[in-house]
């Protein structure tokens, strides 16, 4: 393998033309080297846009293309496992998109497709990379709000489109799949504990047949209580709040951040405010950074997969909270 990872891109969605592959050619140590859609036609007038060098009409030929070392994965939810099962039989590590599979049967499956090759394999929660999650994480350690209590969590937005992937339900969508399972892993992240209990209300659409808004309530073993809120029918606001025994912090822009301005974190310890600010950064250039050295270095990332399949398992549990 050369000093830069060549990666490969498996469809032609909308987040790896918007967001992963300008972030792969941003990156110190990776190269988008070829794109694969449904049909060619499709393929080529991707890779013209995106300046791609190979194109392939199939799935197959881009797992199987010896000059890409690595895949990511932006298939719709419902197809994650498929493919990420068929690019470890490939021998091919592999950065999938979250959620990591429709349920947590399916994301074990995958994880343990490449467990038992040896081979890299991780859940693109960007927003982990960012310094500002870092920041906070360290504000926490320092107990500088006190003993965390509670957390609440929002991720909204409205959709534009009827057809969008997210309103299908035989495409594994829904709000919590698509942007619940942020606020579910931001705080489990926070506490570093699996909830002990979860609850759940939702408006399932209609016609969609998917959950268009969801209230998750969350309870971990510490004593915390998280409570999320997600919608792809509201406004968009993608906010979180941590408020501890002694202060709390908000987070204004949470999961999604300008790769062109920096972010701020306000503070409150006791009667005390402070505004923590964080140069900008783009989380996705971090992210396939790290999945790059973790290969190129043989190490693990820097994020478990198996704990794609434990967010997994809660969406599972609230998704069967709200249905009853």
């Amino acid at each position: 393998m050369s000093q830069k990872v060549r990666w490969g891109i498996l469809s032609t969605a909308n987040i790896g033309r918007g967001r992963v592959i300008p972030a792969i050619k941003e990156s110190r140590n990776g190269e988008v080297v070829a794109v694969a859609s449904r049909t060619m036609e499709r393929a080529r007038e991707f890779a013209a846009e995106n300046d791609i060098p190979t194109a392939h009409g199939s799935y197959e030929e881009l797992i199987a293309n010896p000059n890409v070392d690595a895949i990511y994965n932006p298939l719709p939810n419902s197809q994650h496992a498929e493919w990420s099962i068929r690019c470890a039989e490939a021998g091919k590590p592999v950065l999938c998109e979250k959620p990591l599979a429709s349920n947590a049967a399916e994301a074990q499956q995958m994880v343990d497709a490449f467990k038992s090759r040896d081979l890299l394999f991780a859940e693109a929660f960007m927003y982990r990379f960012h310094p500002q999650t870092e920041r906070v994480m360290q504000l926490i350690a320092e107990d500088a709000i006190g003993e965390v209590k509670l957390i609440r969590a929002q991720f909204t937005f409205a959709i534009q489109s009827e057809e969008n992937i997210r309103l299908s339900a035989e495409l594994a969508g829904g709000a919590l799949r698509d942007v619940g399972t942020y606020c579910i892993n931001f705080m489990r992240l926070l506490t570093g504990e699996e909830p002990d209990g979860v609850k759940a209300m939702a408006r399932f659409g209609e016609t969609t047949g998917v959950d268009e808004t969801l209230t998750g309530l969350l309870s971990f073993p510490s004593g915390v209580l998280g409570h999320f809120d997600c919608g792809l029918r509201s406004y968009r606001t993608h906010q979180c709040e941590i408020t501890g025994s002694s202060g709390r912090i908000l987070i204004d822009e949470a999961f999604v951040a300008s790769p062109e301005r920096g972010t701020m974190v306000r503070v409150w310890q006791d009667d005390v405010y402070a505004e923590v600010h964080v140069p900008a950064a783009n989380h996705y250039t971090l992210m396939v950074e790290d999945f790059a050295d973790a290969l190129l270095n043989k190490r693990a990332p820097r994020f478990e997969p198996q704990d794609g399949v434990a967010n997994m398992e809660v969406i599972d549990r609230l998704l069967e909270s709200a249905r009853q």
